[in-house]
């Protein structure tokens, strides 16, 4: 018994051992392949990347969201038939092309981005109605849903508008938090609920039309929170005389619409306000890292341009290269962008020279006061001067 466990652990250990070499083995080769084709795969990165593909591609769902509109009316659509036709293919064509472009130039790392997740979804979306018309036919009863759901195209802006991911992350980061306070509010709807089913829900004298079972008390109590048409339930319960009716609508009220719902778009707002000041500092970082590219290609292209320079001076008969970048430094006009690495060119330094001045402009602003100030003190004491004199002679005067 104790060497056929032995036999079936040893099998477990040689089937795992084995499981682990190869899926290792797996991952080496998957990590060490290496395309053949990076030039055509870095161009079409490029073009994806490019801002013209993106308006092209912003223009094209833009269009095909106007056509969509039109297409909702019967005679728009009866007259412009043909014309509706040609354009689906066009838009799904683009859409099924950008897919693909897509997923050549990265296809691991495309299913990682939920973006491209959504877009997805959206192109198996399009493709629906048609498969339908192919295995159901035209008259499939739950066909208009499949046409129907076509108005999720336009989902596909969030991809190219960063402003709306923002806003999507920033719901997303409200999730929990959002989630526990609409549990406190059910919560709170599940106790008066059964409290207003109790009260005025009874059978004799009662109002069963809004309070007569738990479903229709939850309704009632929702149109509460929602503040909308409140006074004609509050009328209902007021006409039938039933007691604490008003005291129970008032404090709900204020439970529900002014802490839940409040202390909701609070929350909304808060994570908000923290994913646009995110956005914000990601804009900064992207503008300098441009600049700092800018910088390095402008470096590269005088690094080339003095290399030149010092390739013609060996060509060239010349007493020295300061004569030849003094002959370069002619042809150069006020528009050439130059950049320095010197400290004293810096952007850094810059800002604190700047500080330096203004903070010098304002002590001499202060030393001018103070010397104005001493200069008036010392005039009034030689003002004064003569007085004193006067009125010491006039003493010494009486006293004789």
């Amino acid at each position: 018994m104790s060497q056929h466990f032995y036999h079936q652990d040893h099998a477990r250990i040689l089937s795992n051992s084995l499981l682990e070499n190869a899926s290792h083995m797996f991952y080496e080769k998957l990590w060490k392949f290496q395309r053949k084709d990076t030039q055509f795969q870095a161009f079409v990165k490029k073009v994806i990347m490019s801002h013209l593909f993106k308006i092209i591609m912003i223009s094209t769902i833009s269009m095909n969201a106007f056509f969509m509109v039109l297409w909702t009316d019967y005679k728009t659509r009866y007259n412009l038939f043909r014309l509706f036709e040609v354009s689906e293919l066009i838009f799904v064509s683009i859409y099924t092309s950008e897919f693909c472009m897509k997923l050549y130039v990265d296809p691991i790392s495309y299913w990682k981005d939920g973006y491209n997740l959504l877009d997805v979804v959206i192109i198996i979306i399009i493709f629906i109605p048609y498969s339908l018309r192919k295995i159901k036919g035209k008259h499939y009863p739950y066909l208009n849903i499949a046409d129907g759901v076509q108005s999720l195209r336009i989902l596909k802006l969030i991809t190219y508008s960063r402003g709306i991911r923002t806003l999507i992350t920033a719901m997303g980061q409200t999730a929990y938090t959002v989630a526990s306070v609409l549990i406190l509010f059910f919560v709170l709807m599940y106790i008066f609920a059964i409290l207003g089913f109790c009260l005025f829900g009874l059978p004799e004298g009662g109002d069963m039309n809004n309070w007569g079972n738990l479903a229709l008390a939850f309704f009632t109590l929702f149109s509460l929170a929602t503040v909308d048409g409140w006074t004609d339930l509050q009328e209902q319960l007021d006409a039938r005389n039933l007691i604490l009716s008003r005291s129970f609508t008032i404090i709900f009220i204020l439970l529900a619409s002014f802490v839940f719902l409040s202390m909701f778009v609070g929350v909304m707002i808060i994570h908000t306000e923290d994913s646009i000041k995110k956005f914000e500092r990601e804009l900064m970082l992207e503008r300098r890292m441009n600049l700092m590219e800018e910088k390095q290609v402008i470096l590269k292209r005088q690094q080339e341009e003095v290399s030149k320079l010092m390739q013609t001076q060996k060509d060239l008969d010349h007493k020295s290269f300061t004569e030849l970048v003094e002959k370069f430094k002619k042809t150069l006009r006020h528009t050439d962008p130059m950049v320095l690495d010197d400290f004293g060119t810096s952007l850094p330094f810059i800002d604190i020279y700047l500080s330096t001045l203004d903070n010098q402009d304002a002590t001499i602003y202060k030393l001018q006061e103070l010397y104005y100030e001493i200069v008036h003190v010392l005039s009034l004491m030689l003002e004064d001067l003569p007085q004193k004199k006067q009125s010491k002679s006039s003493e010494k005067v009486d006293e004789k």
